[in-house]
């Protein structure tokens, strides 16, 4: 790979990254708004011991899940990006 073809991946690359970051800090602020939503529900439904309230907590409880595997999901990416941006930076140190 030339130098102009390293250059132009880890610009990709770190676009990439900037983007990611931005989608994990924007995953972090509505993971900690659904974990205060689902520890909400869960005390509706032991205060109030109804079927509803029990649903409820498990509906938040769900998305909680889904949004904690999701930011998971975005972690991973970025350590794989960067590990990618990493040895792109050898490569053009290598070839300078």
């Amino acid at each position: 790979m030339s130098k102009v073809q390293i250059e132009r991946k880890l610009r990709t690359v770190s676009t990439q990254l900037r983007s990611l970051r931005d989608e994990l800090q924007v995953s972090d602020e509505q993971l900690r708004q659904l974990a205060d939503e689902a520890d909400d529900a869960r005390l509706r439904a032991l205060v109030s011991e109804t079927p509803l309230a029990e649903k409820e907590h498990r509906k938040a409880s769900r998305h909680l899940e889904r949004m904690r595997k999701h930011r998971g999901q975005i972690t991973a990416k970025i350590v794989s990006l960067d590990a990618e941006q990493d040895a792109l930076l050898d490569r053009l140190s290598a070839s300078s």
